[in-house]
């Protein structure tokens, strides 16, 4: 495909879980990581969680200890598990690639945190 696709947002509780996946584009060439971004309703698009092609990832410090990043290369896709979301994660999630030579996007997943 060319490009990410997203996949696993819906509603939740707060206090509740949610797993994210982006089934990848599938280049691999020239790739150096792989992230979740998510934009809220009037916000700027932020970073979430980064997962580079060595295996290091870096987390928003407001996602910190909550959301892990995960990436199975068997699979071809990158995971997001978010656990004690808040109704302040609420926005659409976006999978992003990083290559030497650009980027991609996917189309996003909404992700609603409401009681």
């Amino acid at each position: 495909q060319v490009h990410p696709v997203e996949s696993g947002g819906g509603l939740v509780q707060p206090g509740g879980s949610l797993r994210l996946a982006c089934a990848a584009s599938g280049v691999v060439f020239g790739l150096n990581a792989m992230a979740w971004y998510r934009q809220a309703p009037g916000k700027q698009r932020e970073l979430v969680a980064l997962i580079n092609s060595g295996g290091t990832t870096h987390y928003a410090d407001s996602v910190k200890g909550r959301f892990t990043i995960s990436r199975d290369s068997a699979k071809n896709t990158m995971y997001l598990q978010m656990n004690s979301l808040k109704p302040e994660d609420t926005a659409v999630y976006y999978c992003h690639e990083d290559f030497s030579f650009g980027e991609k996007w996917g189309r996003g997943t909404q992700v609603t945190v409401s009681s």
